[in-house]
């Protein structure tokens, strides 16, 4: 599954930037407001490989 994103800023004053969750992804692991995503980041054969784990409150 492939899902695309636009990444903004988090507020106008903030140098962090967002993004959303696609829906078929919140469908699938049940996610609701409030639930945690764990960001798991590595870097194998020359690729970024980022695997998000959902954490539910």
């Amino acid at each position: 599954m492939s899902e695309i994103t636009v990444l903004t800023r988090a507020t106008s004053k903030s140098r962090s930037l967002r993004t959303t969750v696609p829906i078929g992804i919140v469908r699938q692991f049940n996610l609701s407001e409030g639930d945690k995503l764990e960001w798991e980041i590595r870097a194998e054969n020359g690729e970024l490989i980022i695997v998000v784990k959902p954490l539910k409150v």
